[in-house]
């Protein structure tokens, strides 16, 4: 006991803490933003207050500082404030205009579920899609048909859009910027690329999971399917896959958007035809029944941006 004390005695010998104290409570009380915050609040603040709360505002100063020299603080993404609480000086923290951006931008992307699509997809905007010829205008036209008039707490049923036209055009440009516009609306939508969706059923076979995935599809508020056309169909994958989401979805009446190579007729006879060659118009009629009713046939043509 007798070497603790001794050693607590070295340690703090000599240290004048009632100088130190009001060099440390002058400091603070020189710093320019506590200085005006006290001026702000002249009325009710003391000595007592002050004394009371210096950790406070030290803590506010220290904190500031690191703020305004943009490196990390406490609470990164927040800026400091002092807040009088009746008998307290209390910091708070309020988040700074970067870090609500930011939270929007994630909340936003929450919306947008996507499987396999590119990242410049997820981040597209009906701002910046081409209108430079007449068919695109229409196209735009039509999106902003369905944004004005979908809601998902109204009875009224919304077709989707079912964009066609060549290569490059940017259907599925226009597919994200929807899906983005109605994120910033609250709406949930889930993005697919049709063809390897397909590939990833086959392969969920074996691990049984194929039913979730298609589940998966079938639920989401907003299913945009890509690129529907383009993927190797077997009879089972039509019926039992596409065929099944679509029905859901019909009976549901929720708004489903297609893109595809292939105009609605063109398409109805990709689907006639399975990977083994057999031709089942019937089938393909089914499909295509639930597609129309789904949605609006929308053409979309103009120059490849891709190149």
């Amino acid at each position: 006991m007798d070497k603790i004390e001794r050693t607590l005695g070295q340690l703090f010998s000599g240290r004048d803490f009632e100088k130190e104290y009001n060099t440390l409570k002058e400091k603070v009380l020189q710093y320019e933003p506590i200085r005006a915050f006290l001026n702000e609040h002249k009325d009710d603040v003391t000595e007592q207050l002050i004394n009371q709360n210096l950790s406070s505002l030290y803590e506010f100063m220290t904190q500031d500082e690191q703020f305004r020299a943009k490196k990390e603080t406490l609470m990164p993404g927040y800026a400091p404030k002092l807040v009088i609480n009746g008998e307290f000086i209390t910091v708070t923290y309020y988040p700074t205009p970067e870090k609500i951006e930011a939270d929007k931008r994630k909340s936003v992307e929450r919306r947008i579920r996507s499987l396999y699509m590119p990242k410049q997809i997820l981040e597209a905007s009906l701002d910046h899609f081409y209108t430079d010829e007449e068919e695109r205008q229409r196209a735009l036209v039509e999106a902003f048909d369905f944004l004005e008039h979908y809601s998902k707490d109204s009875s009224e049923r919304v077709k989707g859009l079912y964009i066609h036209g060549n290569f490059g055009t940017g259907k599925s440009y226009l597919l994200g910027a929807l899906a983005r516009e109605l994120a910033l609306r609250g709406v949930t939508t889930t993005l697919v690329y049709l063809p390897e969706f397909m590939r990833e059923i086959k392969q969920s076979i074996s691990d049984n999971t194929v039913s979730e995935k298609i589940e998966f599809a079938k639920e989401t508020e907003v299913l945009m399917l890509d690129d529907i056309g383009a993927e190797a169909m077997t009879a089972w994958t039509r019926d039992e896959v596409l065929g099944a989401i679509l029905q859901f979805r019909m009976q549901e009446e929720l708004p489903t958007f297609f893109s595809s190579n292939y105009n609605m007729k063109q398409l109805e006879s990709h689907l006639t035809f399975t990977q083994n060659g057999m031709e089942e118009q019937l089938k393909a009629r089914r499909i295509m029944e639930r597609i129309r009713f789904l949605s609006k046939e929308v053409q979309l043509e103009g120059k490849n941006r891709r190149k």
